[in-house]
């Protein structure tokens, strides 16, 4: 793992989605009954798009690598990750295929079922990905690797690494030990895997998470940071085991916290905190993002990350994990 301090250069490759949040959900009506809500938003989304957009507000210089459909809702999408300094250029379009979107109606605790369009992601491969796209990359983050197959999601993280950047996984699917052997030739090629709790159980079968953390090890990750919602973070790598609290906030909408916590960890790493200080401005730009509608709610930057963490509220460690 290269941990020398450099700016963090992202390309944020896989699963973008263009996400339609609905605010003030009491109930889904039934038959054609209609309902009044306070807001409708759209936000971009998915494993690599809301990370990108959360490594950018961070200050990282990200770049967008997938497939996107050719249609006003990619149109849509595109915009909104342009406006926050995304560069788009590796968002390949792919007629005859939507792009990738969701519907969440957010209930008043921050839960949030979905419909799902796929879409355009379902038909991203390796080869859409140019060399000129990765070499200038001091890292690569693979969002959905499901949708490549571990075998192409190992080249295309052997070829960033290559160029000397280092490399993470975040896992869409729900964990299953069906979809970790689908993906297992690409840990190997991660230097940081990044799933839930639910996810890391899931996987390897265990009720046991950091027993389950170092089942991925073995698998080939070199290390595992698993987000556990309200109960914060734990890192395990072969040779230590973090435990960070999640930072007490009222919830507005949690769709994206998982993403922002990887754009926090992965900007820490950049910055040269070590594996408990990323994990910490992970969880401290998941609670931020936690406070507003979608990854892009309100105005906040690495320093307003950063006060939030000084001044906020810190959960009890949950120290329950074997």
């Amino acid at each position: 793992m290269n941990d020398t301090t450099r700016p963090l250069t992202l390309g944020c490759a896989g699963v973008h989605v263009l996400d339609h949040l609905v605010i003030g959900i009491e109930s889904i009506p039934a038959g054609s009954e209609g309902q009044l809500v306070e807001r409708i938003h759209p936000s971009a989304a998915g494993t690599a798009g809301g990370t990108a957009l959360v490594a950018a507000r961070l200050g990282a210089d990200v770049r967008s690598i997938g497939a996107v459909g050719d249609d006003v809702t990619a149109d849509t999408l595109v915009a909104l990750l342009a406006r926050e300094g995304v560069d788009c250029s590796g968002l390949v379009r792919k007629e005859g295929h939507p792009t990738s979107a969701s519907v969440l109606p957010v209930r008043p605790n921050g839960d949030r079922p979905a419909w799902h369009c796929v879409g355009a992601n379902g038909a991203f491969t390796a080869e859409d990905v140019r060399d000129d796209q990765l070499r200038d990359l001091t890292h690569l983050h693979l969002g959905g690797p499901e949708f490549l197959g571990g075998e192409a999601a190992a080249s295309l993280l052997a070829r960033a690494r290559s160029s000397g950047a280092t490399t993470s996984i975040d896992v869409l699917a729900p964990g299953d030990p069906g979809m970790l052997a689908w993906i297992a030739a690409a840990l190997p090629e991660a230097d940081y895997l990044l799933p839930n709790d639910e996810q890391v159980l899931g996987f390897t079968g265990v009720d046991d998470l950091v027993a389950g953390a170092r089942l991925l090890l073995e698998a080939g990750a070199r290390c595992v940071a698993v987000t556990r919602g309200a109960h914060g973070a734990v890192v395990v790598t072969p040779d230590e085991v973090v435990e960070v609290p999640a930072y007490a906030v009222d919830v507005v909408d949690t769709s994206g916290c998982g993403d922002a916590f990887s754009a926090g960890f992965l900007q820490g790493r950049a910055l040269g905190l070590d594996l408990r200080g990323a994990a910490e401005l992970g969880c401290a730009t998941a609670a931020h993002v936690a406070l507003g509608l979608g990854t892009d709610a309100g105005s906040y930057g690495l320093d307003q990350v950063r006060a939030f963490a000084a001044t906020a509220e810190r959960r009890v460690v949950d120290r329950a994990l074997g």
